[in-house]
């Protein structure tokens, strides 16, 4: 394809950044946009298994703490998340269930896979982690233990998983991914950083993420070939 037709389909605005990134060379402009998209693909990959694997693991926790409703009940006149600290995430999760109840459909599971990612982030937020009993970390049991210099406790899984999603929303909404931050110069540190803290999070779940993941995490590879387009 003509960069003149590749530039009117997805806009010169889009592709202002790429073009300045690759010294105004059209054919490079165009191999990294393809890769960026390439990497977004492979990224988000990994976010869902991440996404899916945290949200079992919440989940099987306060089932066994609360019970196979705990989500719903939660929200319930004086359920755990029925007070003014938890508001927004009572409301998300309140919208989802009464759609599904109108539905007909209501189901834990359903309910469990209506929810976005920011839902169990906020699960290590203070309000919500102390609502559930402070028992989430037990998901994570073999991360480290805390020390006077480094705390590993919900706060810092919340700072984690907020960078994740931060990420998840870049991708979703077809933000570029292969730049230094606000800069037209190719950078993938932040992903290769984001690639790394997937697989520390995974292995401290206890998860064997390069055997999950086999045949699908090819962060690394995409990221070296966009590194070779630099100036």
């Amino acid at each position: 394809m003509k960069y003149s037709e590749f530039q009117y389909i997805l806009s010169g605005d889009r592709l202002e950044r790429y073009l300045l990134a690759c010294d105004n060379d059209t054919r490079k402009t165009m191999t990294l946009y393809r890769l960026n998209l390439n990497l977004s693909q492979e990224v988000f990959t990994l976010l869902s298994c991440f996404e899916v694997a945290i949200r079992n693991a919440i989940d099987r926790v306060l089932t066994e703490r609360f019970g196979n409703n705990w989500l719903r009940d939660a929200v319930l006149d004086g359920g755990m998340f029925d007070v003014a600290s938890c508001r927004d995430s009572a409301k998300i999760i309140k919208k989802a269930y009464h759609r599904l109840l109108r539905d007909g459909s209501y189901s834990h599971p359903k309910l469990l896979a209506e929810m976005e990612f920011g839902v169990w982030k906020y699960m290590f937020a203070k309000p919500q982690y102390r609502a559930v009993g402070r028992s989430l970390l037990a998901i994570f049991p073999n991360k480290p233990r805390s020390s006077a210099e480094n705390k590993y406790n919900n706060s810092f899984i919340f700072n984690e998983l907020d960078g994740i999603n931060i990420l998840r929303n870049r991708i979703a909404h077809h933000e570029p991914i292969c730049f230094a931050r606000r800069l037209s110069k190719i950078e993938t540190s932040y992903i290769l950083n984001a690639h790394q803290t997937l697989h520390k999070l995974f292995m401290w779940m206890g998860i064997d993420s390069n055997s999950l993941l086999y045949g699908l995490d090819h962060v690394q590879q995409v990221c070296s070939k966009i590194n070779k387009l630099k100036r």
